[in-house]
Order: structure tokens, then C-alpha cells, then sequence
């Protein structure tokens, strides 16, 4: 479980292609402190798991599937990436409930920079549009966000600038993915109503 709370801009220092996956070597020295085998550090919002650490890189092994449901596939040595490890137990939750379980990938599509944050738009897949609500939360590329403005096929977020200097998308420009993460207490409310729904038509 994570909280969207990025610990650091990590580089990608080698991808080796597999058959149907590839490993990436990963450099950052905050969330390699302590790291260990089996380990789960969050990658651009994505749950990935350590299969060797030295020093301050490790690395981990990305599948088919996760290459295809997310933006980790256009990675390549040199990329900026956002880091997290796990929340341990009694620690501040300072973002939101966060899985690491990419629901999708947007597109950014513009930015406005002000004097003090940046209002950056977002495209929103048809599927994920209900779960998305004005000043609701939303995981972009690992980074726990406020919803701005909600549409049907867009969103806005607006960063500070420590969001700009330290995550990934103070670099990013339009044309770029992005990782989308909903809120997953929005996905389990859904369900529930669905579920009731149909017990009360039968």
C-alpha cells in the first residue's frame, strides 16, 4: 500500500528485453536504503517487485501485461521515475489510498503555468470517467492528486512547485503518458451498489 506521496525522481540505468517481460535497473538511493529482496517499490505509480539491489540501484522485472496496461513500456534507459515504498504501519497517511494497480494511462494535453502553480490537463479513458470527481483524488504516474476539473474525457490537476521540481511532472510536456490510478474506495463503492442493485431486482 502506498500513499502517492513520491520519496524521489529516480532514473532508469538499463532495460534488458526479455521474451514476454523486461527488467529494469533503477537508480534511487532514498528508497534503496534498507531494500531487500521481495520488496515492493512503487514505479511511476506502479507496484514492482526488487529482485536485486546493490548500492543504490535495484532491480525489477515488468510483464507483459504490465507494459501493456501502463506507460512503463516507453521507458528506456535515462528516463526520470517517480519512487515510493511501501507506507509502513503507523506512519501519516499524507496522500490517499494508493495500490500501485494502474487503471490506465492519460495523455497530458496542456499546461498552464502561473506565478505560483501549474495547471496541468489530462486525458481521462471513457472507462474511468465515473470515478473521477471534481476535488476528488487521483494517482497520476504515482503522485496523489486533487481532481481540479472533471470531464468527460479529461481532468486538470494543479501542482505546486514542489510537485514540479521533485515528480516527473514538472518534466513531462503534452503528448506525454501518464499512469492513472482512481480512487479505489470509489471502485469498491460501485460494486457494492451494483450488487445490491441486482439483489433487490431479483
Amino acid at each position: 500500500m502506498f500513499t502517492g506521496i513520491v520519496e524521489e525522481l529516480g532514473e532508469i540505468t538499463a532495460v534488458e528485453t526479455l521474451d514476454d517481460a523486461c527488467r529494469f535497473r533503477l537508480r534511487g538511493p532514498v528508497v534503496t536504503q534498507g531494500a531487500k529482496h521481495g520488496d515492493s517499490i512503487a514505479v511511476n505509480g506502479v507496484c514492482l517487485t526488487v529482485v536485486d539491489h546493490e548500492g543504490d540501484e535495484f532491480t525489477a522485472d515488468v510483464m507483459a501485461e504490465t507494459l501493456n496496461r501502463s506507460s512503463l513500456g516507453a521507458l528506456k534507459a535515462g528516463s526520470r521515475v517517480n519512487l515510493e515504498r511501501p507506507m509502513a504501519v503507523g506512519e501519516r497517511l499524507g496522500g490517499h489510498i494508493v495500490q500501485g494497480h494502474v487503471d490506465g494511462t492519460g495523455e497530458i494535453l496542456e499546461r498552464k503555468p502561473s506565478e505560483h502553480w501549474e495547471i496541468v490537463k489530462i486525458s481521462l479513458p471513457a472507462d474511468l470517467t465515473r470515478y473521477v470527481v471534481e476535488k476528488g483524488s487521483i494517482t497520476v504516474d504515482g503522485i496523489s492528486l486533487t481532481v481540479v476539473d472533471a470531464g468527460l474525457d479529461y481532468f486538470t490537476v494543479s501542482l505546486i512547485p514542489t510537485t514540479l521540481d521533485l515528480t516527473t511532472l514538472g518534466h513531462k510536456q503534452p503528448g506525454d503518458p501518464v499512469n492513472l490510478e482512481v480512487d479505489v474506495i470509489a471502485k469498491y463503492v460501485e460494486r457494492m451498489l451494483g450488487d445490491r442493485a441486482q439483489g433487490a431486482g431479483r
